[in-house]
C-alpha cells in the first residue's frame, strides 16, 4: 500500500469518526431539547392486554415502559407489583396507562364474589362469643368447624361431636370483608366519626369459603339445628388436616385418666370365727 492509499484510508477513518461525533452531538442536543420541552423520562405501568371491569390484575396483564414526564398521568402506577392482585374498577385498554384511581383492593366496593376462589362457595354461619372464639375471628383467618348433633332416637339418642371442616378460610366477619381497610365511617349529625374495626365484635355471622358439597351439608345443619356449629381458630401457618373420630359420652369416659377413677376391688369374704381349741387333760377327768 503506497502513501496515497494510506493517507486516503486515514482521511476516511477520521471522516467517519467526525460524522459519528456530529451525529452523537445532534442526538444529545435533541434529547436535551426534548427533555426541556417534555421533561425527563419515567418508567410507568401500562396494560399489555385489555383488562375487563372487575377483573383481578395479574403479572401477564402489565408491562413496564418509559414515557416523557409530560405524558405521564398524575395517578400513574410506577411499579407493576403495586397493581398485581388489585381489581380494575373500569375497563383498561391495551397500551393504556394503569392509574391508581382505576384499581382498588378487593373489598365491599368490589364485592365479596371476587374473594371467592373459582369452584368454591361462600356461606355465612351464625356465631356468638361461645361458638365463635369470643368473636376474635378476623377476615383472613382460618378455622375448623365442629358440629354437636343428636343422633339416634328415644332412649338411644345421644349427643355426638364431629369435626366437619378443617382449614377453612374466613372471607368476612359481618360486613367486614377480607383485604378491606379496618375502618368504618359514620356520620352523626354534622360530624363524621371513624370507628376502628380491628377490635369490632358487633358482628353475629362469619362468611367462610367451602366447596359446593360442604356448603350443602352446612346448610342442612343450619336448617335443622343452627346452634350446633362451633368454630375453632387456627394459627396462620397451620395447614394440617387430621381425621378426627366422633366424640360421644362413651369415648369421653374411655379418655378419663385412671388416676381419677377409684378401682373397685372385689368384695372380700367376712372373716370366719375360729373354733376354740380344748386342751386335753390327763387324769381321771381327761374325758370330761
Amino acid at each position: 500500500m503506497n502513501n496515497n492509499e494510506t493517507r486516503t484510508l486515514w482521511i476516511s477513518v477520521f471522516a467517519a469518526l467526525f460524522a459519528v461525533f456530529l451525529l452523537y452531538s445532534y442526538t444529545q442536543e435533541k434529547s436535551a431539547e426534548l427533555t426541556r420541552d417534555f421533561g425527563t423520562k419515567k418508567t410507568i405501568v401500562i396494560a399489555s392486554e385489555d383488562i375487563p371491569e372487575m377483573a383481578t390484575i395479574n403479572e401477564t396483564m402489565l408491562q413496564m415502559v418509559e414515557r416523557p414526564e409530560k405524558f405521564v398521568e398524575p395517578n400513574a402506577v410506577l411499579n407493576a407489583e403495586d397493581a398485581v392482585g388489585l381489581v380494575a374498577l373500569a375497563p383498561i385498554k391495551k397500551g393504556e396507562q394503569v392509574l391508581q384511581s382505576k384499581i382498588m383492593k378487593p373489598g365491599p366496593v368490589t364485592g365479596l364474589s371476587l374473594q371467592v376462589a373459582p369452584t368454591k362457595r361462600a356461606v355465612s354461619i351464625p356465631i356468638d362469643e361461645m361458638r365463635g372464639v369470643s368473636k376474635l375471628i378476623k377476615p383472613g383467618d382460618r378455622i375448623d368447624l365442629i358440629a354437636a348433633v343428636d343422633v339416634g332416637a328415644g332412649q338411644k339418642q345421644q349427643k355426638e361431636v364431629k369435626t366437619l371442616l378443617q382449614d377453612v378460610p374466613v372471607l368476612a366477619t359481618g360486613l367486614r370483608v377480607a383485604n378491606e381497610l379496618p375502618r368504618l365511617f359514620e356520620e352523626v349529625g354534622n360530624q363524621m366519626y371513624t370507628q376502628n374495626l380491628k377490635s369490632d365484635t358487633t358482628y353475629s355471622t362469619i362468611t367462610i369459603e367451602t366447596s359446593p358439597e360442604e356448603a350443602q351439608e352446612l346448610i342442612y345443619i343450619l336448617a335443622t339445628n343452627p346452634g350446633a356449629l362451633f368454630a375453632t381458630l387456627r394459627h396462620p401457618s397451620d395447614r394440617t388436616k387430621t381425621i378426627k373420630s366422633n366424640t360421644t359420652i362413651d369415648s369421653l369416659l374411655d379418655r378419663v385418666p385412671t388416676s381419677l377413677v377409684k378401682k373397685q376391688l372385689p368384695p372380700q369374704p367376712a372373716p370366719q370365727p375360729q373354733p376354740k381349741k380344748i386342751k386335753k387333760r390327763s387324769g381321771p377327768f381327761k374325758d370330761l
